[in-house]
């Protein structure tokens, strides 16, 4: 029983990831964003902790979105400066999108670069299990085993996303190769037809200048 309650604990450990990063953003007086993009379930806590060092003329703001054909968006906050913590709830299976741009408001030269660290936490890995323990009055064995119930709803639910993404994908190959195909049929009946009007033209033209019967 130790043993097995080990290997869900291990497996725990592998499956549980941390989308933490550290890059550097540079100024601009029109910048362009910079996104970091993971996979979230329909209805699933986001959050979103950014540091932002204080620097003069820039402007740092951050977007929190969707890449589903609505475009969700679900946060815009400008000007972020210091540790910035910031929370959402997905509507909808499909990659979330961190985005940041660093604007330029001085008067010299925009090219200037900050560090930002970021760190997302999407699904269990947001969700405080310390404070559920304490109000549930939950063991460290519970704890664990409520961790690993989310962690593996959240792949199956990625799993049937993925699966339906792919099923579109696949509709869209079919219906290219079949307009591609008709195309080609299209392009050979005017290639025949363009054939069979030149030499009907050039029977024509013998024809007038006596050159065949």
């Amino acid at each position: 029983m130790i043993l097995r309650i080990s290997s869900l604990l291990f497996l725990f450990t592998l499956l549980t990831a941390v989308y933490a990063v550290k890059f550097d953003l540079t100024s601009d007086r029109n910048p362009k964003p910079k996104c970091i993009w993971n996979f979230a379930s329909a209805h699933s806590l986001v959050i979103v902790t950014a540091n932002v060092p204080g620097e003069p003329d820039q402007q740092v703001d951050i977007q929190i979105l969707d890449g589903s054909e609505r475009g969700n968006v679900y946060l815009s906050k400008k000007d972020v400066r210091g540790e910035a913590r910031l929370a959402v709830t997905t509507h909808e299976s499909a990659d979330v999108g961190v985005c940041l741009t660093n604007r330029y408001t001085g008067s010299g030269n925009p090219r200037v670069v900050r560090s930002v660290e970021l760190d997302v936490d999407i699904g269990a890995d947001a969700i405080d299990y310390n404070a559920i323990a304490n109000q549930e009055s939950l063991s460290i064995l519970e704890v664990e085993m409520r961790k690993l119930e989310a962690v593996t709803k959240e792949i199956v639910e990625e799993m049937g996303y993925l699966q339906k993404r792919e099923m579109r994908m696949r509709d869209t190959n079919e219906s290219t190769n079949q307009r591609v195909k008709v195309f080609s049929v299209l392009i050979i009946c005017g290639t025949i037809g363009l054939g069979v009007w030149q030499l009907v033209h050039l029977r024509s033209f013998f024809k007038r200048k006596y050159l065949i019967d």
